[in-house]
C-alpha cells in the first residue's frame, strides 16, 4: 500500500520532533545542573555536551519514531476507507451504510430523551431499472461504468449531509437525516429525473437509464431494519407500477400512510 503523506502531516512531525528535542535540552541542562546531595542549583560541568548530544541524538530519534506512528495513522485511515467503500462506485458499502444509519437513529433517540422533540428523516431505495439488458447488450465492462455514472448522479442530486450506499449489484440507498417528508421525496424525483437525463452513450450511441426508487420517511427513532423492508416494499410497487417512477410513504407507529408525490 502507497502511503502518501500530506503538507501538514510532515510538517506535523517536524513540529514534534523539534519540540523533542527541545525537552531533551531542557532535561539535559536540568539533570546536570541540580546538585542531588546539597539540593541547589549550579551550572553544569559540560554545557557544551548538554546542548549537542541531545541535538545529535533527539531529532533522528524523534523523526523516526513519529513518521512511522504518522504512517500507521494514514495506513489506519486508508484500511478504513477500504473497509467501508464500494470499489467500483466509491460510495459507502453496505456495511458501512447500515451502521452509520444504526448509530444516527441511536443519537436520533438520545436526543428525543434528552430535548424532547422528534427529528425526522427518510430512507431512500434506488434500483436500476432493466439493468440485465445493459450487461446482456453491452457487457460487464459497460455496465459497471453505468453503475458508476448512476452512483455519481444519485450523489450530486443530494446533499453533502445525507449518506449513499451501493448495497449490492444495481441497488443504492441514501439516508437523508433531518428534513421533511415533503422535501425528501422531492429528492427522490430529482434522483429519478437526473438518472433519466444522465449521458449514457456506450458506442457513441445514446441509451437511456432510468430507476425506480421506494422511499420510507420517518418522525422519530427507527431501527435501519425496519426502514429498508418499508423502503423496499415501496421499490417493488414502483416496479410493479411501471418503472421509473418514485413510490414514496410516511412511517408511522400503526403502519405506513402512503403520500401522494
Amino acid at each position: 500500500m502507497r502511503i502518501d503523506w500530506s503538507a501538514r502531516g510532515r510538517a506535523r512531525v517536524w513540529a514534534f520532533t523539534a519540540i523533542g528535542t527541545a525537552v531533551c535540552i531542557a532535561f539535559a541542562f536540568a539533570f546536570d545542573s541540580y546538585n542531588f546531595s546539597s539540593g541547589g542549583w549550579n551550572w553544569g560541568k559540560d554545557p557544551f555536551n548538554n546542548l549537542v548530544i541531545p541535538l545529535l541524538l533527539a531529532p533522528p530519534f524523534f523523526y523516526i519514531l513519529l513518521s512511522k506512528m504518522q504512517q500507521l495513522a494514514v495506513a489506519h485511515t486508508e484500511l478504513m476507507t477500504v473497509a467501508s467503500t464500494d470499489s467500483l462506485t466509491t460510495l459507502l458499502n453496505r456495511r458501512a451504510f447500515t451502521e452509520m444509519v444504526d448509530g444516527y437513529m441511536k443519537r436520533v433517540e438520545e436526543a428525543e430523551k434528552s430535548e424532547s422533540r422528534n427529528q425526522g428523516g427518510a430512507l431512500l431505495v434506488i434500483d436500476v431499472d432493466h439493468f440485465k439488458r445493459v450487461n446482456d447488450r453491452f457487457g460487464h465492462v459497460t455496465g459497471d461504468e453505468a453503475l458508476k455514472l448512476i452512483a455519481g448522479t444519485i450523489r450530486s442530486a443530494v446533499r453533502e449531509t445525507d449518506l449513499v450506499g451501493r448495497l449490492g449489484g444495481e441497488e443504492f440507498c441514501v439516508f437523508i437525516p433531518g428534513q421533511s417528508p415533503e422535501l425528501a421525496s422531492a429528492t427522490a424525483e430529482r434522483i429519478r429525473r437526473a438518472v433519466a437525463a444522465a449521458d449514457f452513450s456506450p458506442g457513441g450511441a445514446r441509451h437511456e437509464l432510468s430507476v425506480s426508487v421506494g422511499g420510507v420517511a420517518y418522525d422519530s427513532q427507527v431501527p435501519f431494519s425496519d426502514l429498508y423492508r418499508k423502503a423496499d416494499e415501496r421499490l417493488y410497487a414502483a416496479k410493479h407500477n411501471g418503472r421509473n417512477r418514485v413510490e414514496f410513504v410516511r412511517h408511522e407507529q400503526a403502519g405506513c400512510q402512503p403520500m401522494m408525490h
